[in-house]
Protein backbone atom coordinates (compact mmCIF):
# COMPACT_ATOMS: atom_id res chain seq x y z
CA UNK A 1 0.00 0.00 0.00
CA UNK A 2 2.93 2.22 0.90
CA UNK A 3 4.38 1.72 -2.57
CA UNK A 4 0.45 2.63 -4.62
CA UNK A 5 0.14 5.76 -2.14
CA UNK A 6 3.82 6.90 -3.22
CA UNK A 7 3.31 6.34 -6.89
CA UNK A 8 0.25 8.26 -6.23
CA UNK A 9 2.13 10.89 -4.76
CA UNK A 10 4.81 10.77 -8.05
CA UNK A 11 2.40 11.15 -10.51
CA UNK A 12 0.52 14.40 -8.64
CA UNK A 13 4.26 15.47 -7.99
CA UNK A 14 4.91 14.59 -12.14
CA UNK A 15 1.41 16.08 -13.18
CA UNK A 16 1.68 19.84 -11.29
CA UNK A 17 5.66 20.63 -12.62
CA UNK A 18 8.02 22.33 -10.20
CA UNK A 19 5.31 24.47 -8.24
CA UNK A 20 4.12 21.34 -6.70
CA UNK A 21 7.87 20.45 -4.97
CA UNK A 22 7.15 23.27 -2.34
CA UNK A 23 3.94 21.15 -1.18
CA UNK A 24 6.41 18.41 -0.34
CA UNK A 25 8.89 18.22 2.16
CA UNK A 26 12.76 17.29 1.13
CA UNK A 27 12.70 13.97 2.50
CA UNK A 28 9.33 13.64 0.36
CA UNK A 29 10.47 14.72 -2.56
CA UNK A 30 14.08 12.37 -1.90
CA UNK A 31 11.74 9.44 -1.71
CA UNK A 32 9.23 10.05 -4.57
CA UNK A 33 12.71 10.42 -6.74
CA UNK A 34 13.75 7.27 -5.35
CA UNK A 35 10.55 5.01 -6.16
CA UNK A 36 10.05 6.88 -9.74
CA UNK A 37 13.70 5.08 -10.25
CA UNK A 38 12.89 1.74 -8.57
CA UNK A 39 9.64 2.38 -10.76
CA UNK A 40 11.26 2.66 -14.59
CA UNK A 41 13.98 0.38 -13.44
CA UNK A 42 11.23 -2.36 -12.54
CA UNK A 43 9.35 -1.82 -15.62
CA UNK A 44 10.74 -0.74 -18.55
CA UNK A 45 8.16 -1.88 -20.88
CA UNK A 46 5.69 -0.43 -19.22
CA UNK A 47 7.67 2.72 -19.79
CA UNK A 48 8.68 1.42 -23.61
CA UNK A 49 4.98 1.56 -24.08
CA UNK A 50 3.68 4.47 -22.76
CA UNK A 51 6.59 6.36 -24.85
CA UNK A 52 5.65 4.42 -28.03
CA UNK A 53 1.90 5.61 -27.37
CA UNK A 54 2.82 9.39 -26.64
CA UNK A 55 4.76 9.20 -29.60
CA UNK A 56 1.71 7.58 -31.71
CA UNK A 57 -0.41 10.28 -30.57
CA UNK A 58 1.34 13.07 -31.27
CA UNK A 59 1.44 11.81 -35.07
CA UNK A 60 -2.04 11.21 -35.04
CA UNK A 61 -2.52 14.65 -33.80
CA UNK A 62 -0.21 16.37 -36.00
CA UNK A 63 -1.51 14.90 -38.85
CA UNK A 64 -5.19 15.80 -38.09
CA UNK A 65 -4.10 19.35 -37.90
CA UNK A 66 -2.10 18.89 -41.34
CA UNK A 67 -5.62 17.51 -42.59
CA UNK A 68 -7.48 20.52 -41.55
CA UNK A 69 -4.64 22.79 -42.87
CA UNK A 70 -5.06 21.12 -46.42
CA UNK A 71 -8.84 22.59 -46.38
CA UNK A 72 -7.23 25.99 -46.56
CA UNK A 73 -7.28 26.38 -50.29
CA UNK A 74 -7.72 29.96 -51.04
CA UNK A 75 -5.78 30.75 -54.18
CA UNK A 76 -5.25 27.08 -55.10
CA UNK A 77 -5.67 26.19 -58.40
CA UNK A 78 -8.67 23.67 -58.99
CA UNK A 79 -10.41 21.91 -61.41
CA UNK A 80 -13.43 19.42 -62.05
CA UNK A 81 -16.50 20.10 -59.84
CA UNK A 82 -17.52 23.52 -58.14
CA UNK A 83 -19.67 23.88 -54.88
CA UNK A 84 -21.43 20.85 -55.98
CA UNK A 85 -18.67 18.60 -55.24
CA UNK A 86 -18.98 16.14 -52.55
CA UNK A 87 -15.25 14.98 -52.36
CA UNK A 88 -12.04 16.95 -52.61
CA UNK A 89 -8.61 15.91 -53.96
CA UNK A 90 -5.93 17.55 -52.98
CA UNK A 91 -2.82 17.22 -54.66
CA UNK A 92 1.27 17.79 -54.07
CA UNK A 93 2.45 18.56 -57.09
CA UNK A 94 5.57 19.26 -59.42
CA UNK A 95 5.81 20.43 -63.12
CA UNK A 96 8.76 18.67 -63.14
CA UNK A 97 8.25 15.66 -61.46
CA UNK A 98 7.49 12.54 -64.25
CA UNK A 99 4.96 10.68 -61.38
CA UNK A 100 2.87 13.62 -61.27
CA UNK A 101 2.64 13.41 -64.89
CA UNK A 102 1.81 9.95 -64.54
CA UNK A 103 -0.87 10.31 -62.05
CA UNK A 104 -2.34 13.55 -64.24
CA UNK A 105 -4.11 10.83 -66.68
CA UNK A 106 -5.74 9.27 -64.12
CA UNK A 107 -6.92 11.64 -62.04
CA UNK A 108 -8.41 13.18 -65.48
CA UNK A 109 -10.09 10.07 -65.75
CA UNK A 110 -11.71 10.15 -62.43
CA UNK A 111 -12.68 13.61 -63.00
CA UNK A 112 -14.19 12.73 -66.33
CA UNK A 113 -16.11 9.84 -64.44
CA UNK A 114 -17.26 11.64 -61.72
CA UNK A 115 -18.91 14.94 -61.61
CA UNK A 116 -19.13 15.44 -57.70
CA UNK A 117 -14.55 15.29 -57.68
CA UNK A 118 -12.86 18.55 -57.10
CA UNK A 119 -9.05 18.34 -57.60
CA UNK A 120 -7.33 21.29 -56.12
CA UNK A 121 -3.67 21.85 -56.74
CA UNK A 122 -1.05 22.08 -53.64
CA UNK A 123 1.41 23.29 -55.93
CA UNK A 124 4.77 22.10 -54.08
CA UNK A 125 7.93 22.69 -56.36
CA UNK A 126 10.65 20.78 -54.89
CA UNK A 127 12.82 19.75 -57.47
CA UNK A 128 14.02 22.41 -59.57
CA UNK A 129 13.77 26.41 -59.90
CA UNK A 130 11.45 26.16 -63.15
CA UNK A 131 9.53 24.17 -60.76
CA UNK A 132 9.19 27.29 -58.57
CA UNK A 133 8.38 29.27 -61.73
CA UNK A 134 5.65 27.13 -63.15
CA UNK A 135 4.23 26.71 -59.77
CA UNK A 136 3.91 30.54 -59.45
CA UNK A 137 2.80 30.42 -63.39
CA UNK A 138 0.11 28.37 -62.62
CA UNK A 139 -1.31 29.91 -59.38
CA UNK A 140 -0.98 33.14 -61.08
CA UNK A 141 -3.08 31.76 -64.38
CA UNK A 142 -5.70 30.42 -61.69
CA UNK A 143 -5.94 33.97 -60.93
CA UNK A 144 -6.80 34.49 -64.84
CA UNK A 145 -9.45 31.72 -64.66
CA UNK A 146 -6.69 29.81 -67.51
CA UNK A 147 -5.28 27.61 -65.05
CA UNK A 148 -7.10 24.21 -66.06
CA UNK A 149 -5.76 24.88 -70.04
CA UNK A 150 -2.65 25.59 -68.71
CA UNK A 151 -2.61 22.67 -66.46
CA UNK A 152 -3.14 20.27 -69.09
CA UNK A 153 -0.41 22.18 -71.36
CA UNK A 154 1.85 21.86 -68.54
CA UNK A 155 1.17 18.60 -67.73
CA UNK A 156 1.07 17.22 -71.07
CA UNK A 157 4.61 18.45 -71.72
CA UNK A 158 7.15 16.27 -72.49
CA UNK A 159 10.83 16.78 -71.40
CA UNK A 160 12.69 19.34 -69.23
CA UNK A 161 10.84 22.91 -68.16
CA UNK A 162 11.98 26.29 -68.20
CA UNK A 163 10.44 29.73 -68.45
CA UNK A 164 9.93 29.86 -72.76
CA UNK A 165 8.50 26.35 -71.56
CA UNK A 166 6.08 28.05 -69.37
CA UNK A 167 5.40 31.19 -71.21
CA UNK A 168 4.92 28.95 -74.03
CA UNK A 169 2.42 27.11 -72.43
CA UNK A 170 0.50 30.41 -71.16
CA UNK A 171 0.46 31.71 -74.57
CA UNK A 172 -1.55 28.64 -75.66
CA UNK A 173 -3.69 28.90 -73.05
CA UNK A 174 -4.51 32.78 -74.32
CA UNK A 175 -3.30 34.13 -70.80
CA UNK A 176 -2.42 37.56 -70.59
CA UNK A 177 1.34 37.06 -70.48
CA UNK A 178 2.35 40.67 -68.49
CA UNK A 179 -0.37 40.35 -66.12
CA UNK A 180 0.57 36.79 -65.46
CA UNK A 181 4.25 37.61 -65.37
CA UNK A 182 3.50 40.29 -62.49
CA UNK A 183 1.05 38.45 -60.65
CA UNK A 184 4.17 35.65 -60.60
CA UNK A 185 6.27 37.78 -58.17
CA UNK A 186 3.08 38.58 -56.22
CA UNK A 187 2.83 38.38 -52.11
CA UNK A 188 -0.36 36.22 -53.29
CA UNK A 189 1.54 33.78 -54.94
CA UNK A 190 4.45 33.54 -52.49
CA UNK A 191 1.39 33.16 -49.53
CA UNK A 192 0.01 30.07 -51.46
CA UNK A 193 2.77 28.57 -51.78
CA UNK A 194 4.18 29.11 -48.41
CA UNK A 195 1.29 27.78 -46.96
CA UNK A 196 1.31 24.39 -48.99
CA UNK A 197 5.60 24.46 -48.01
CA UNK A 198 4.12 24.39 -43.97
CA UNK A 199 1.43 21.75 -44.73
CA UNK A 200 3.26 19.44 -46.48
CA UNK A 201 5.71 19.46 -42.97
CA UNK A 202 3.14 19.04 -41.02
CA UNK A 203 1.64 16.12 -43.24
CA UNK A 204 5.15 14.83 -43.36
CA UNK A 205 5.01 14.96 -47.31
CA UNK A 206 8.42 15.33 -49.17
CA UNK A 207 8.04 13.94 -52.23
CA UNK A 208 5.85 14.44 -55.33
CA UNK A 209 3.05 13.46 -55.91
CA UNK A 210 0.87 13.18 -52.97
CA UNK A 211 -2.78 13.07 -52.59
CA UNK A 212 -4.72 13.91 -49.78
CA UNK A 213 -8.75 12.08 -50.16
CA UNK A 214 -10.63 13.28 -47.30
CA UNK A 215 -8.95 11.58 -44.38
CA UNK A 216 -6.78 9.54 -46.68
CA UNK A 217 -3.16 10.44 -47.11
CA UNK A 218 -1.85 8.42 -50.18
CA UNK A 219 2.01 9.03 -51.24
CA UNK A 220 3.28 8.05 -55.12
CA UNK A 221 1.20 7.81 -58.33
CA UNK A 222 -1.81 5.54 -57.97
CA UNK A 223 -4.07 4.22 -60.38
CA UNK A 224 -7.95 5.53 -61.13
CA UNK A 225 -9.39 2.81 -60.22
CA UNK A 226 -7.32 2.76 -56.34
CA UNK A 227 -8.13 6.74 -56.50
CA UNK A 228 -11.92 5.76 -57.34
CA UNK A 229 -11.87 3.37 -54.32
CA UNK A 230 -10.56 5.47 -51.71
CA UNK A 231 -12.88 7.98 -53.06
CA UNK A 232 -15.70 5.32 -52.64
CA UNK A 233 -14.52 4.75 -49.12
CA UNK A 234 -14.26 8.20 -47.75
CA UNK A 235 -18.01 8.75 -49.15
CA UNK A 236 -19.30 5.96 -46.92
CA UNK A 237 -17.27 7.05 -44.20
CA UNK A 238 -18.78 10.67 -44.24
CA UNK A 239 -22.15 9.36 -45.41
CA UNK A 240 -22.56 10.42 -48.22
Amino acid sequence: MKKWLMMGMVASFMSTGAMAQSEFSDAQVDEINRLFEVFVNENPEKIRQALINLAEREVMERRAAGLNLVKNDEGDPFMGAGDEADIVIYEFSDYNCGYCKRVFQDLQTVLADDNKVRLVLKEFPILAQSSMDAARASIAAHMQGKFERFHIGMMEWRGAIDMDTILDVARDADIDIEKLQADMQSATVTNVIERTRFTAQELEISGTPALVIGTELVPGAVSADEIKKIIAQEREKAGL
